[in-house]
């Protein structure tokens, strides 16, 4: 019997009936024929970073946790094409040894890339769609035992449903990117107004590189990021950084959400206090050791993506909401941005995007919180990130995404038996057992 897994957020946890690590292409590719020939069923799971029930399964759990590294790297053409386990923050030193970079990340750097791309992973910045945009190419073996290869110049309606698959496809074995050269990034994270931050929303999206914001429930506080390419000297790197980043924004806030957790009523206060002990710090960094933030305090999450066009109005519901209904909450709200993309089932398909993230620490009743603000999402039009928690059903799925179906389609060629299916994605896709 397999061990038991559990995700970052806890929140999942369950005991597949086999647990399997192989290292190489060709044990993945003889691993799913031999589910294939045996009837058992296959998941993939990466980092153990969504809180969705992606990868539950009572059958065959694949990690490639052992299955890491450039394949190759062409710094002339600014491409690599990278073994589908491989972790980000692990990828992004191997890029910059070779004098590369992906050109934007998200705010995590622990997850697998093949992971990262499959639940739509994102950072910010309204010129940067999301990490799915930097493919060029994804291999993969499907529900057949196929091995196949497509891009954007060959089998295009393959690559754009591969693009972010939620491993209903298959299994990714490798992925080529299309990079930058390396590069330094100046960043920055000052207080400010809630009010102020809104009207001013337009300045800041699109004078700065990335930009985003913090907002602390009950307040107007906000704690700004704004992130640009610079030529300076690495700076603000040292001890300074490590007691902001470890001791006040890990350490500090998880000894305050322990105290939320014991006294529920007193999370407003613990709000308040957060947001009023913002500080402003300056750091210049290679770009792969800039975006990523440490997580220490462990949460769930709920992240949906709203037209831009909306934003201002979807804050303002919140806020009003938050009033209303006083909820026990003293984790901020992350607000990002993100240019549309093509890809068939992409949260940002179609649209420049407006993100924005919930949270509530672990342990804590997130339920009323998270379902009146789902509600607001969806009244702007709103598609729930693949790997945090939300309630879409398959005719809300099929409803907000013009290209579902198309999608539905190609998976039921990619894998007519339903190797890689589980209970959820049977749900969202509406494919009955057999």
């Amino acid at each position: 019997m397999a061990n038991s897994f559990t995700n970052w957020g806890g929140n999942l946890e369950f005991t597949p009936n086999q647990f399997l690590y192989p290292s190489t292409e060709e044990e993945i590719v003889s691993l799913v024929r031999k589910a294939i020939d045996q009837g058992r069923k296959v998941r993939i799971v990466g980092s153990g970073h969504s809180w969705t029930e992606l990868v539950k399964t009572d059958d065959y759990l694949i990690s490639l946790k052992n299955y890491q590294g450039l394949i190759d790297v062409d710094a002339t053409q600014r491409t690599a094409t990278v073994k589908a386990g491989t972790v980000l923050n692990k990828l992004g030193e191997l890029l910059y040894e070779n004098g590369l970079a992906m050109e934007n990340l998200g705010d995590i750097d622990v997850q697998s890339i093949a992971g990262s791309i499959s639940t739509g992973t994102h950072g910010t910045g309204v010129n940067f769609g999301t990490l799915s945009t930097q493919l060029m190419e994804i291999t993969f073996v499907n529900g057949k035992g196929e091995l196949l290869t497509c891009s954007e110049y060959e089998e295009k309606e393959l690559f754009k449903a591969a693009q972010v698959s939620l491993g209903a496809l298959g299994i990714i074995t490798r992925l080529k990117l299309r990079l930058v050269p390396a590069y330094k990034l100046h960043y920055t994270h000052p207080k400010a107004d809630l009010d102020e931050t809104l009207e001013r929303l337009e300045e800041y999206k699109n004078n700065n590189r990335n930009f985003e914001f913090y907002w602390f429930p009950y307040t107007k506080n906000v704690q700004l990021k704004f992130i640009n390419e610079t030529q300076e000297d690495i700076q603000g790197i040292g001890i300074m950084k490590w007691l902001n980043d470890v001791v006040l924004e890990n350490f500090a806030f998880g000894m305050l959400s322990r105290f939320s957790r014991a006294f529920p009523s007193k999370a407003k206060n613990i709000s308040a206090l957060c947001g009023s002990l913002i500080s402003d710090a300056k750091v210049v960094n290679h770009s792969h050791r800039i975006f990523a933030t440490v997580r220490m305090v462990k949460f769930n999450e709920m992240e949906y993506n709203i037209p831009a066009e909306h934003f201002v109005d979807v804050i303002k519901a919140m806020e009003a909401a938050l009033e209303k209904h006083q909820f026990e909450v003293h984790f901020p709200i992350e607000c990002r941005w993100v240019k549309a993309d093509d890809i068939m089932i992409s949260p940002a398909s179609g649209r420049d995007s407006a993100y924005i993230a919930i949270h509530q620490y672990q342990g804590m009743d997130h339920k009323p919180y998270f379902d009146t603000m789902e509600q607001i999402f969806r009244t702007y039009e709103g598609r729930p990130h693949y790997g945090k928690m939300n309630t879409a059903s398959y005719e809300e799925f099929s409803r907000i995404y013009p290209n579902w179906e198309q999608f539905r389609t190609i998976r039921q060629q990619m894998d007519p038996n339903g190797v890689f299916l589980n209970t959820y994605l049977r749900r969202i896709f509406r494919v009955p057992l057999k």
